[in-house]
């Protein structure tokens, strides 16, 4: 685990900050040129890039902060100052589906101020997403975050007692739940690639994409370690987290796309 890369004075080069840029470099590429091919305009993507980013990672934040409200006690700036009060440099903390949630309001509200037909628009940056996912989720690896429960298959990870796992777990192998993601990440990235070629996928890829991430992430939250308060209820041992309640009405949303699309020529939505 190395969640400083370097740092030269008070500035630190932190991984996940790295991977999140280049995340977002790939994904906006990647987004200009499936747009050029669509059709899509491009100037388009570029703005709605910068919407969705700043979007993505203030929900990503305020999420996170709604459920772990203990953490700021005494020191609430540190919501949303990069200087934390003890001293370190960053903002530390965040919960990818509220990213996801505000982004994607953001994004609506934006396509619709510029009238542009935003299921096309969404098509394009889909694949994107995806993988950025793939990307960024390295990042928390090496951060230490989003660490999963103990395992005692040949995998696990057993994390340094200063990083956010190894302080809950200490000396114990955890699963490495940010390589799942980031391997659900790759593998919904590809799957969208690869079956938008057929016709009968057609204008449905931001739905498949909700359906493939809604069921990669709700089956790694198996294995991941999450505080009471991020918990739905408890049934005979059987958790349900709040993030796999979210990802049931992300995968419900793409099965009702996919049918809303099938069923009806497509138009302009």
């Amino acid at each position: 685990m190395h969640p400083v890369l370097f740092k030269i004075g008070w500035f630190e080069l932190h991984p996940f900050g790295l991977l999140l840029v280049l995340s977002f470099i790939l994904g906006i590429i990647l987004s200009l040129k499936r747009a050029k091919k669509t059709g899509v305009d491009q100037n388009i993507i570029l703005d709605f890039a910068v919407v969705v980013c700043i979007s993505g990672i203030i929900g990503a934040r305020l999420m996170y902060t709604i459920f772990h409200l203990d953490e700021f006690k005494g020191h609430y700036l540190d919501i949303i100052n990069p200087i934390q009060s003890s001293g370190a440099v960053g903002i530390y903390g965040m919960t990818v589906l509220g990213g996801i949630i505000l982004a994607s309001v953001s994004g609506i509200i934006y396509l619709q101020f510029k009238n542009v037909s935003k299921l096309s628009v969404f098509n394009v940056i889909a694949p994107s997403v995806a993988l950025g996912f793939a990307i960024t989720r390295i990042g928390c690896f090496f951060q230490g975050c989003c660490f999963g429960t103990p395992c005692l298959h040949s995998w696990g990870v057993t994390f340094p007692e200063n990083s956010p796992g190894g302080f809950i777990f200490p000396n114990q192998a955890l699963h490495p739940t940010q390589l799942y993601a980031s391997f659900g990440g790759l593998i919904n990235f590809l799957l969208l690639l690869y079956l938008e070629r057929y016709t009968v996928v057609k204008n449905k890829t931001f739905f498949l994409f909700l359906i493939f991430y809604g069921v990669s992430r709700f089956i790694e939250d198996i294995f991941r370690y999450y505080e009471e308060s991020m918990i739905l209820f408890h049934n005979d041992g059987v958790s349900v987290s709040v993030n796999q309640g979210i990802c049931a009405v992300l995968i419900l949303t793409g099965i009702y796309g996919i049918f809303y699309i099938s069923l009806r020529k497509y138009k302009q939505i």
